[in-house]
């Protein structure tokens, strides 16, 4: 049996990806007659068709699908080997962090600041959407994601996920005038609410609990950032949900006071990695950190 040529698995690779000869010829700078004969030489090598046709774009047969499969865990591996060797000769080791732009900054900071300021490390934090952010992960351009949503593996790829961290959410606003402690039966009715948007887990359980205690609070705004929900937290004067440590800051400068923390309701803080055949330490100590401080 010949060898599996992977300069052909390559092209294949890219135009599976793109899902167009034309632009991938375009992104490998090949021309589209090369780089059909480049795919024609592999399904000739595998006995398989990989792709079909239909109108102007192609479609991954059955076999087409399996040999994709194979191809982002190989050339996932290639990455993790380059980027592991390359950062082994380097002075400060590299730790990658991607993070959901939905992220409590605050909660970022804290998990960071017993790494900061060390002269052997250098971290990249990079924010987006957790598709976009998985996807480095899997090319290894990432060594992990924060989320405050898990993240369960599937039959492409075998991620990690640990808890890193649970906090209550509660209730926080201007400090009262009265000191009569707020009751969340009496008083959550009565004030204007500043709450996460309809995609969080934190507003799902929020509605649970309402629902459960008959209650129906004024909803006055949702925001899905927690940058723009602190701001707003701080600068409307109205009673925003979200876990304390967003706000970290003016609740110790007495800027904002905490009501109540809210029964049942709690924000989730996860870790997603991807297994490696060389481990990173730093990454390592890292999580280590989380799991002691959780």
């Amino acid at each position: 049996m010949r060898r599996l040529n992977f300069h052909h698995l390559h092209y294949f690779w890219a135009v599976a990806k793109e899902g167009n000869l034309t632009r991938a010829a375009e992104s490998l700078h090949v021309s589209q007659s090369a780089l059909s004969t480049q795919i024609r030489a592999l399904e000739d090598q595998l006995g398989h068709a990989l792709f079909l046709r239909a109108g102007r774009s192609l479609q991954l047969t059955e076999a087409g699908q399996l040999v994709l499969d194979y191809a982002e865990n190989i050339f996932a591996l290639g990455s993790e080997l380059q980027t592991t060797l390359q950062s082994s000769r380097q002075a400060s080791r590299i730790l990658r962090i991607g993070a959901v732009a939905t992220l409590s900054r605050n909660f970022q900071e804290n998990l960071l600041r017993p790494f900061l300021g060390r002269d052997d490390l250098r971290i990249t934090l990079e924010s987006g959407s957790i598709d976009d952010l998985l996807e480095r992960l899997t090319v290894h351009k990432l060594d992990v994601v924060l989320t405050n949503k898990a993240v369960s593996a599937d039959n492409q790829r075998s991620w990690q996920c640990r808890r890193l961290a649970r906090q209550a959410v509660c209730l926080i606003g201007p400090p009262r005038k009265h000191a009569t402690p707020f009751d969340l039966q009496r008083d959550l009715q009565r004030v204007r609410l500043i709450v996460p948007g309809p995609s969080s887990d934190v507003r799902s359980q929020f509605e649970v609990y309402c629902n459960s205690n008959g209650l129906k609070p004024t909803i006055c705004a949702e925001v899905d950032d927690m940058a723009m929900l602190r701001l707003l937290a701080r600068d409307s004067g109205d009673v925003a949900l979200l876990p304390a440590v967003v706000v970290q800051d003016e609740l110790r400068s007495g800027a904002l006071q905490l009501y109540a923390e809210v029964p049942d309701v709690a924000e989730q803080f996860f870790a997603v990695t991807l297994e490696r055949q060389f481990r990173l330490r730093i990454l390592d100590e890292l999580l280590q950190q989380a799991a002691q401080e959780a």
